[in-house]
Order: structure tokens, then sequence, then C-alpha cells
């Protein structure tokens, strides 16, 4: 039976590790009648955390995928990791998320990933609601949290949620619309009911009250004109209100709760599919007609032509390769041919499943707004578009980061070299920020990744999953080369051979360019000093050249590289001679232009008692880091900003563990290239 596309949520779950988002999905699993009994992830048995590394480290390592029901919506979930080194399973899960639940800890409030979150979520202008976690955790502040949002992310929050009490003192919230209490009768959360405002908290609803009401007031004219004639407006009103407000992006109401303690996510349930997008409310997706290039929209609409993004690919067991799809318009049946526009070739759709975590149920159709899993895509991968056959369209795809860490990886055994290679190939299939290569130099197998634990799941997955043992190496860090200064390089390639000889004669200018820019490539030939059609192959030689700099072989990037003068021969000369000329007047230049090594600097953040304060900063003072900030949190826990080297991150958490007898916690993500201070620490 088709679900009205009104009735459709597409959300996901997003946070900073240990926020709790896990346990919130579990918990929306459970009242909605999905499973029958709460796992736990401190117990390993979390329905969403469903991969042995996961149950093992207490963390969501890859996004899972789950439907259920509420009030009448069906409510499509992508649980999404919180870990930094697992940040592609959140981008490509918001490029197909029609709304978003940030879920933020009461305690730790606005975090790193939070951050990166939230700017992702920006990115693709998705619709978001805040669900504020731990409420009965100690040193939890709701307050605090909703000021940290406003400041740090600049966000438009507004609270329909308070809490009463906090820490072991929490008891309910208070219905900002329905101005009532709500507590909850029973230790499983079933029982909950409305009534009264605690007499201790009137005053503080009534405040956050007006603060909602001219909050909407302000982007409502119907509530402007009420509130102008002192008139209350009423629960629908505001219920409109907040959606329209909501779906616009221009508003993020805030709820509160604690799902550990199975408090306050039936509201959080009510707020989803009251105020989160359907496919109908968002915008229609756009695509270029790889015939002709022409851009083409796609309605979500069943009548529409059939089209869809791939954003997932995983590797299973008893299927083989599971696709996943987020359907944009028209619908498909089992059995179906259509056109993957990325690759050209037309695919079978082997089986249609609907997933719930790692279980599929075996459906017969898709439709507009759905997302699923196909079987029998086996030339497809992540980014690529399906649609029909006579209506092609190419959606964007998915930009990933580059890996910023890499290591040797060899067979324990001869048997299994060619199984190594097929297993880490299947593993850069299915995740984009992971890739596998050949040093030319040693021959060595090198497998790269966006951090060591990224590094470490994916060596334990090929002992798991492939039955592939190996040794690795010391993780080495992605250095990267560019230039400080201005020169000119210049190369004549000439080559007689009896017959026709090859020339090429190039002078150029090597600069600094942008941060991030790569090459940035010009020419400033006049008069035909140079042919324009050789042109292109002296870029082509000098983007040859930028694979290896001079200082250590790395490649080189963000540099001007602009083409002045030379000469040709009318006979001899060709593309290849112009495009050996460019490779060696790029090199040429280079040389003359001051280059420096460039390595990854890290944005670290230590939370860690006071007590550790001193231990901490002398052992990231240790490690070069430029220490940003320091701010007091509840508690007296201190919260450590620092930008450090990625290579003198390596075995961190086990020495910050060591120092603060395992109290701390950090996290790291990629912040920027800068020239190496004292040499790479290898």
């Amino acid at each position: 039976m088709q679900t009205d596309l009104q009735q459709i949520r597409n959300i996901g779950l997003a946070a900073h590790i240990d926020a709790g988002k896990t346990t919130t999905t579990e918990r929306i699993l459970f009242y909605t009648g999905r499973v029958h009994r709460m796992g736990e992830v401190d117990d390993g048995n979390a329905t969403m955390d469903w991969m042995p590394q996961e149950m093992e480290r207490g963390i969501t390592i890859t996004s899972a995928a789950t439907t259920c029901s509420w009030r009448d919506h069906r409510v499509n979930i992508i649980d999404t990791p919180g870990h930094v080194d697992f940040t592609v399973e959140v981008e490509r899960a918001l490029r197909v998320l029609d709304g978003l639940v940030m879920v933020m800890c009461a305690v730790g409030g606005v975090q790193p990933q939070s951050e990166t979150v939230w700017r992702q979520a920006n990115k693709y202008h998705i619709p978001r609601i805040v669900f504020v976690n731990k409420m009965d955790r100690v040193g939890a502040d709701f307050h605090n949290i909703v000021h940290q949002m406003r400041k740090r992310l600049g966000a438009s929050v507004v609270a329909i949620q308070i809490p009463i009490g906090a820490e072991s003192e929490f008891g309910g919230v208070i219905d900002l619309i329905r101005m009532q209490g709500i507590r909850w009768q029973d230790e499983l959360g079933l029982e909950y009911e409305y009534g009264p405002i605690p007499a201790e908290w009137q005053n503080l609803a009534d405040k956050f009250r007006e603060y909602l009401v001219v909050t909407l007031a302000e982007r409502n004219p119907l509530l402007e004109t009420k509130f102008i004639q002192g008139e209350e407006p009423t629960e629908a009103e505001i219920h409109q209100a907040l959606r329209q407000g909501t779906v616009a992006g221009d508003l993020t109401p805030v709820l509160c709760g604690s799902a550990l303690r199975n408090r306050s996510i039936q509201p959080l349930l009510d707020a989803i599919v009251q105020y989160l997008p359907s496919p109908l409310d968002v915008p229609s997706v756009k695509g270029k007609n790889p015939n002709n290039g022409n851009v083409e929209i796609r309605q979500a609409d069943s009548a529409e032509p059939f089209s869809a993004l791939l954003f997932k690919v995983k590797s299973d067991p008893f299927v083989g390769q599971l696709s996943y799809l987020r359907v944009y318009s028209g619908t498909a049946d089992n059995g179906d041919k259509v056109l993957n526009t990325t690759t050209g070739k037309r695919e079978r759709i082997g089986r249609l499943l609907r997933m719930h975590a790692n279980r599929r149920e075996e459906i017969e159709q898709v439709v507009a707004g759905d997302i699923v899993a196909v079987v029998g895509l086996s030339n497809a991968t992540t980014g690529d578009t399906l649609c029909a056959i006579n209506h092609p369209i190419t959606f964007e795809k998915i930009a990933f980061p580059e890996p910023v860490i890499s290591m040797a990886i060899e067979a324990k055994s001869q048997a299994d070299e060619d199984r190594l290679t097929e297993a880490l190939n299947n593993l850069a299939i299915e995740d984009p920020t992971f890739t596998t290569s050949v040093d030319p130099e040693t021959d060595q197998q090198i497998i790269a990744g966006m951090g060591e634990l990224h590094l470490e799941v994916i060596v334990d997955r090929l002992q798991r999953e492939f039955n592939v043992s190996a040794n690795v190496g010391k993780p080495q860090v992605a250095y990267k080369e560019t230039v400080t200064a201005r020169s000119t390089g210049e190369a004549r390639f000439v080559r007689q051979t009896g017959g026709r000889g090859q020339y090429g004669h190039v002078i150029l200018t090597v600069a600094p360019g942008p941060t991030g820019s790569g090459l940035v490539f010009e020419s400033e030939i006049k008069r035909g000093v140079i042919p324009t059609e050789f042109i292109p192959a002296v870029a082509a030689g000098v983007r040859e050249a930028m694979e290896a700099g001079t200082i250590g072989g790395y490649p080189v990037v963000d540099v001007q590289v602009t083409v002045i003068d030379g000469s040709y021969h009318e006979v001899d000369s060709s593309d290849i001679a112009f495009r050996i000329a460019g490779n060696l007047a790029f090199k040429d230049g280079y040389q003359k232009a001051q280059p420096v090594q460039l390595e990854p600097i890290m944005a670290v953040e230590v939370v860690t008692p006071e007590d550790h304060m001193g231990e901490v900063v002398n052992d990231l003072n240790s490690r070069q880091a430029d220490i940003a900030g320091m701010n007091m949190t509840a508690g007296n826990i201190l919260s450590i900003d620092a930008l450090v080297p990625l290579s003198n991150m390596f075995g961190y958490s086990t020495s910050l563990r060591n120092l603060t007898q395992g109290r701390a916690t950090y996290t790291m993500q990629p912040h920027s290239y800068q020239p190496v201070s004292n040499g790479p620490n290898q």
C-alpha cells in the first residue's frame, strides 16, 4: 500500500559522539512499535549498531536505515555516526534527507562534530529540530545549550519545551504550546500525562512562551496581527507557524528529555511529523540531461519519470552488493531496467528491499519519496544517478573529503594476497573516503583514510568479513607541497631521430595560488608564439609534474601557472613535445619558487576534569599544539580547543587515557594544511 507523500518523513539523526543519538533512535523504534524490546548501546545490543565493531566500541560506524510509523505517518530514518573519522556517512545521508534531528548533549553542549554536522546541514539547506538529550545527567543545563546554539551555530533556535528540573531532579517537560506539564508515569516511558505547570516553574514558562510567540509573530503576518491586538494564538496557529518557519529554514524548534530514561520521546516524534518537511515540502530536485546538458527538474510525484540517487553501497554476505537509493520521482518495480547516467550503462533492479538496520524486508515497488536498498546493481557506486531509460537525467554527485592518513598493508600469507586486494577494493567501493593503491617505488599496498580509528576498523573488517589476515605498518601522514614565491621556469625539448623530430619550448611562471585551488592554469601567449592547440598539452605536462614535488615527492597543490612565452617548429612540434616541455618547465620553476612541505593540521577538542588540566596542556604543548582557548563547563569540566599537526597525534587516545585515568575524551577533525614547522614527525 502506497503512503501519501504528505505523510512521509525522510529524516536523519545526527550528533557529536556520545550525545545519545543511537539511544534516541532505539527509543523511537520502540515507541513506534518497530521493535518490541529496547536495546542499549552500552550493552552492545542496539538495533542500529549491528556491526561487531560498533557493538564492541559502543559507537556508530556506518549509517543505518530503518522505517517506522507514527500517527499515520511513515518515518524513514537514517542513524548516522558521530565520530569525525566516519563523516562520509553523515555527508551522504544529508545529501538525500529532507529533515534532520540534531541531538545535543545537555552536559557537553555544542561540540565540534555538532558544529560540523550543522554546517553540512546548512550546505544542503536541511530543515532541522533539536533534541537536548541527557537532561538527567549531572551538569545538565538546557538554557546554556540554547544559548550556545545561538552563539556558536548562529542558529535561530526557539524552545517549544523547557525541562522541569535537571540532573536527578529532572521530572518531565513543559509544553510551551499547550502550556501544560508532561510527566511520565512508568520506567518504560509508555504512560504519560499532561497536567498543570508546577507553580515554581510558571514564571519561567511564561517568559519562554512569550519569546516563542514573539519569534513566530516576527515571521508570520497572522500571528503578528494577533500579537499587536493582544490576542493569544491558538495551538493550531502556532503549529502551522512553526512548521512554516522550520520548513523554510528560518526556525529550529528545540525539545528536551532523556532518551536513556525513556523521557520525552513521544513529543519528539510528534514534532518530527508536525514540523519536519515531507518530500512535497522541499524544493524539486534539479539535474542535467546528459544528452544536451539542459537543466531539468524532477517533481516528487509518482507520475513523473523514475529518478533516484544512489547514496550508499554496502556488501552483504547474503545478497551481495546492496545499493541504497533515495527515489526522487516516479516508480520502479522488481526486474525493471534503468539507466545509470553516470556510467552510461543500463542496470537491472534485481530485488527491492526496505531495510531495518541489517535486516531486510522485500517489497515489490518503490515510489517517489522512498529510501530503499536494491540488489543487482553490479556496476553502480556512490553518487550515481539511476533513471528511466527514455528520460535521462544526472544529479549532482556527492563531494567527499580526501584521506589524511595512510599506512602500508600486506597479507600475512601468500594465499591471502589476491583476496586482500579484492577485499580492499570492495571496501573502497563502499567508502569513498577510503582508498587503496600500490606505491610504484616500494611496490607496497597502501591504504588511506580519515583517521587511525577509520583504518583500524577497516583492518578489523578484513579479518571478520573477508577472512583475510593482514600486517599493517605505521600510519603515515598525507603530506603535500606548495610554493611560497614567484619564479620563472623554462624548458626546451628537442629530439632528432633521423625522421620527423620533436620540438617544444615553454616559458612559464610559477606562483602561490589561493588555498584549496589546486592548479590555476592560464596562458598569456600572444601572436601565436605557441599555437593554441598545444596549450592543453602544456597544462597536461604541468599536472603530471605536480603529482610529485621535489621535497618529499608529495603532491603539489595551490599553485598558479601562467605560460608567458616559448617557441615551436612548424614540422617537429607536437602534443607530446609540448607536454614534456611543460612538465620540465614547471619542475624548473618549482625548484626556484621556494617550495615548502605542508602537513595536515587537526582541530582537537579535549574535554577533561579540571584536576588534569596541567598534564593535558603540557602534553598538548609537547605535540606542538596551538591552544586556541579553554572553556569551563558545568561540573568543573574543562574544554580545551587546539590546533595540532596530525603527525603528532598518533597514539593520543592511549596517552590521554593514561594521563587522566580514563576520565578525559577528545575529538579531532581536519582543519587545514600548513607548512611543516620542524619537518615531518615520522
